[in-house]
């Protein structure tokens, strides 16, 4: 017994990589939940998304002010009645159908178009991104059978983006808190009470972390579209034999150019080769966001919608969409834009710095000294921009 000692034993494999399978779960949450509460992020990408679909509604509003009666107002052939009969099956609802008033009618129409302004904007935007989202829905209730993709979109980002805080970049209420803050730093030495400032620090971490879900949402609301829609191509056969594009361009429905779609048409090669990569873009999509790929990816859809926009005349779908899109541009993205702007610019020799103009136009002034016998000034004109020089010319008397 005197001779025994006891060995100490290991822990078992499977214990050890339960633990180190716990530690790295534990540590994804965390840094999950500091993604959410942190900061809200693509602050940039949400106010794109404010004055992108502020702009397009009030381009559509403008667009359709002499059809307004026909398509929303009492003159409509879906008449308010019937828009009330169908709110009590769907639940939907509708400032427009409150009263059957012209007066009323054109002073929402105004309204609207107020609102709009002032959404894209960024004025207030807390309060206004609530209107609009009732102006669109509204609007898109009143009467839901003229509606396409396009309006579906619009309808659900007006809804998503009062959450977000869409009013801090690119907007008259960021203009305004920067003045606030200039004036806040000039009266600095004033103490808040304890339970004030944490009730401050409370609300900004639930804003927070409310706009961040809110933008998750709306990224993932247009990967679904993107994915749903090119899988749902890929059970066509037309879509399969890339001949899809084809029977689209000969529809009169989708021909604001019938020239432009025939000339296109004519292209079969090109029609094929459009149409597969339509498909593949949209179900890949998804599935590169998270590296450098969804860059070009991006660009291609561009290109794509712009296409869209042209040659089968929709363009409110096609500004939703591209406007969407840039819900998945970085912050960093949007302020490099400027640097970007400027060397682009540089490159092709249409802008120069302030300096250099100075310059050259300084080196460009001939010398005015007088030579000896040679009629002229006696003294040297120097431009006001050469600081510190003395003018000084070979006729000039030496100082004694």
């Amino acid at each position: 017994m005197g001779n025994d000692h006891v060995v100490p034993q290991s822990p078992p494999a499977s214990t050890a990589s339960q633990d180190s399978t716990c530690r790295k779960s534990s540590g994804t949450v965390q840094r999950l939940i500091t993604l959410v509460t942190d900061r809200p992020v693509s602050l940039y990408a949400v106010s794109v998304l404010r004055a992108g679909y502020g702009l397009l509604y009030l381009l559509f509003l403008l667009r359709e002010f002499p059809h307004r009666h026909e398509i929303w107002g009492p003159a409509s052939p879906w008449t308010p009645t019937l828009a009330r009969q169908l709110f009590d099956q769907t639940g939907w609802s509708s400032v427009l159908a409150l009263s059957d008033s012209r007066a009323y009618f054109e002073l929402c129409y105004v309204m609207a178009l107020l609102t709009s302004a002032l959404f894209m904007l960024g004025w207030r935007t807390r309060a206004v991104s609530v209107l609009f989202a009732v102006v669109v829905t509204s609007f898109h209730a009143r009467s839901i059978f003229m509606t396409d993709g396009g309006d579906n979109l619009i309808l659900l980002m007006a809804v998503y983006l009062p959450l977000t805080a869409c009013g801090r970049r690119w907007s008259l209420d960021a203009r305004r808190n920067r003045v606030k803050a200039a004036r806040a730093d000039s009266a600095a030495g004033r103490t808040k009470h304890p339970y004030l400032l944490q009730l401050g620090e409370a609300r900004g971490t639930a804003m927070t972390v409310v706009h961040n879900c809110a933008l998750f949402v709306m990224a993932a609301e247009v990967c679904f579209l993107y994915g749903s829609a090119g899988l749902y191509k890929v059970q066509g056969a037309s879509w399969g034999s890339g001949t899809a594009l084809h029977y689209v361009l000969n529809l009169e429905l989708f021909q604001p150019w019938p020239t432009l779609s025939h000339f296109a048409d004519e292209h079969t090669i090109l029609i094929a080769i459009a149409t597969y990569t339509t498909v593949l873009l949209q179900v890949a999509f998804p599935f590169v966001l998270f590296g450098r790929l969804k860059y070009p990816v991006l660009v291609m859809l561009l290109g794509m919608h712009i296409g869209i926009a042209v040659i089968m005349g929709l363009p409110l779908f096609s500004g939703a969409m591209i406007v969407a899109d840039a819900v998945f541009l970085p912050d960093r993205f949007y302020t490099s834009l400027p640097g970007l702007c400027r060397r682009a610019v540089r490159r092709t020799g249409m802008w120069r710095p302030a300096s250099a103009e100075r310059g050259a136009g300084a080196s460009s002034v001939p010398s005015q000294g007088r030579h000896p016998g040679m009629p002229g000034p006696r003294n040297q004109i120097v431009p006001d921009d050469r600081e510190g020089s003395v003018p000084t010319t070979e006729a000039t008397p030496a100082r004694g």
